[in-house]
């Protein structure tokens, strides 16, 4: 059995649950204590037999997306498990629709996460999702998520 969950989030600091199933759990903060406009959802709410989830977002920035980096951090047992990297928007010759939005606009999109590239072993994991507005490294979002592995896929 798979769980949807829709919501959106105005409180600062407070922990949201986003989805469960027998063998995954997945929550999320923001990481500073500003109030953000965010929706997200994700289906299906599983890490066995299951290949690509589907995502979507909406969001409201606090600031004009013209440069936007994500970095993307898995820690498990306290060590690094994933880190990944990836400049979205540059200014010119864009390829996302969220490129070039501004601030206040909202912004709505959908993509699929390839799930299976990385085998995730059970356990707690903390993950750091990090969007930068310019190369200052200053957060225009971050989410602090909490990933729990119910069962081991192998």
């Amino acid at each position: 059995m798979f769980e949807f969950v829709f919501f959106i989030l105005f409180t600062p600091g407070a922990s949201v649950f986003l989805c469960t199933s027998s063998d995954l759990e997945l929550s999320y903060a923001f990481c500073d204590s500003s109030a953000h406009y965010f929706q997200f959802n994700v289906t299906p709410c599983s890490m066995l037999n299951e290949s690509v989830w589907h995502a979507a977002i909406t969001w409201i920035p606090k600031s004009d997306v013209t440069f936007l980096k994500i970095v993307f951090t898995v820690w498990y047992e306290g060590a690094t498990a994933l880190r990944w990297r990836q400049v979205m928007c540059s200014g010119t010759d864009d390829e996302y629709s969220l490129c070039g939005r501004l601030k206040g606009e909202t912004i709505e999109t959908e993509f699929d996460i390839k799930g299976k590239r990385t085998v995730f072993p059970k356990g707690y994991y903390d993950v750091i999702l990090q969007a930068f507005s310019d190369d200052s490294e200053k957060n225009i979002m971050c989410l602090n998520i909490t990933m729990i592995v119910k069962e081991d896929a192998f």
